[in-house]
């Protein structure tokens, strides 16, 4: 019975299982409220195109900001406390957005909300990290997907049937969702323990920036973000519609076919990663973007119903790739980091994706509207370069962490920093 216990937890410790149902309702609440943010600030409120788009962009522009000023504060006061502040300035941002009924008030809202997305990010990552032992740190990032993936799709169905009583149901929407982030911050204080802190380190990020393996891996994130979340979150829609021709329903079912890709793909890859090498795995998540890349480019030319077909296989591409980096990413950053610095390790891989997802609708709708196809070949060679920086990460990495570890196999791992993280990180409480 224990044995069956085990296999259905994934190995995971109670508590980040505890985690992963705050990750999905976070994502139920934000699935539901994502697609008619724009919807609800012009046709609800009011308020014109611009405006509404400004209030949005806020919310993304001040997690930028918010982003690396989050890491001392994980580092300081720890990961649990800072995704729960995060989780309550996000629940006040959205209860303002529901009641906002002039620019200024939905700004000021919008504002809280950016402030909390850029501390949400990093601490929770690393509050994941530290209840992880090292060898199930890509089984925990895994796991996380799934909830989120889940938490999304189940969102925006029943946020769709909400939001067609107009206005009220839009306030129901963002109110749900401010509920959703309250009752994630109240899991994490009650159903949580986390770490003692261990020692702090001296040098803060100036130890970040010296590391090289792990700056590498950032602005390869940053090009894998732009390609794999971004571009195919915004601009594939829009060549879609625009150069193809396809309806709206092919585009909704785009976004499902990914979420599910994801769902059903991410756990196995999980597995299939374990003992074989990190920076492969990551490059071959990458030529994964540049084959959905080329599939969209290639729809262009096609009968409308291969087209749709092919537009599918696009992204169920990418959501593949997609398990790929995530399998990677967030846990070889915690191999990299020291333990007293993970929360700047963590912070600077969130500014790492936000920047990626600025810059993706940014400069491709730029592209877009001069050439769509060299938007959608760019992409490719971004994604491309992107598969080369990290196959040329593998020699920079410490030889303890260039594979994803098989679980009852843990290794010790070394920072890039050069401290070894049984040096500075306490035995964890029981």
């Amino acid at each position: 019975m224990n044995g069956l216990l085990r296999r259905l937890s994934f190995g995971l410790p109670s508590q980040l299982w505890v985690v992963q149902v705050g990750v999905f309702l976070n994502y139920y609440g934000w699935g539901g409220v994502l697609p008619f943010e724009v919807i609800y600030l012009h046709e609800a409120r009011g308020f014109s195109l611009g405006v509404a788009g400004l209030v949005v962009g806020v919310i993304t522009g001040l997690a930028v900001v918010a982003a690396p000023f989050s890491g001392p504060i994980i580092d300081r006061f720890g990961a649990r406390a800072t995704a729960a502040g995060s989780l309550g300035a996000l629940s006040a941002g959205f209860v303002g957005l529901a009641f906002a009924e002039t620019p200024l008030h939905a700004l000021l809202a919008a504002a809280a909300a950016g402030i909390g997305n850029g501390g949400l990010q990093p601490s929770q990552s690393a509050l994941v990290a530290s209840l992880a032992p090292s060898e199930l740190r890509h089984r925990a990032s895994a796991v996380s997907r799934v909830a989120s993936n889940l938490g999304m799709g189940a969102g925006g169905a029943v946020g769709g049937l909400i939001a067609a009583h107009g206005l009220n149901g839009f306030v129901v929407l963002f109110l749900v969702n401010a509920l959703t982030y309250l009752l994630y911050g109240l899991i994490l204080v009650f159903g949580v323990r986390e770490d003692v802190r261990p020692p702090a380190i001296a040098g803060g990020y100036r130890v970040v920036l010296r590391d090289r393996p792990f700056m590498r891996l950032a602005l390869t994130n940053v090009a894998m973000i732009a390609v794999g979340w971004g571009v195919f979150s915004w601009i594939v829609p829009a060549y879609a519609r625009g150069e193809i021709g396809v309806t709206t329903r092919l585009i909704g079912l785009m976004v499902l076919a990914n979420a599910l890709t994801v769902v059903l793909a991410q756990i196995p890859i999980a597995r299939l990663s374990e003992g074989r090498r990190r920076a492969p795995t990551m490059a071959l998540g990458a030529l994964a973007f540049v084959a959905a890349c080329l599939l969209v480019v290639g729809a262009d030319l096609l009968d409308v119903r291969f087209a749709a077909a092919a537009l599918l296989a696009a992204v169920v591409v990418v959501g593949v790739g997609e398990c790929m980096h995530t399998t990677v990413l967030m846990p070889l950053v915690a191999d990299l980091a020291p333990a007293a610095l993970r929360g700047r390790y963590m912070a600077a891989t969130g500014l790492s994706w936000w920047l990626g997802l600025a810059l993706a609708p940014t400069l491709a709708a730029q592209l877009l509207s001069v050439s769509p196809a060299a938007a959608m070949l760019t992409s490719a060679v971004v994604a491309l370069a992107a598969a080369a920086s990290a196959l040329m990460l593998e020699r920079d990495l410490p030889a303890a962490i260039r594979l994803t570890p098989r679980p009852g196999r843990r290794a010790p791992t070394t920072s890039a920093a050069g401290l070894s993280e049984a040096t500075v990180s306490p035995a964890r409480v029981r």
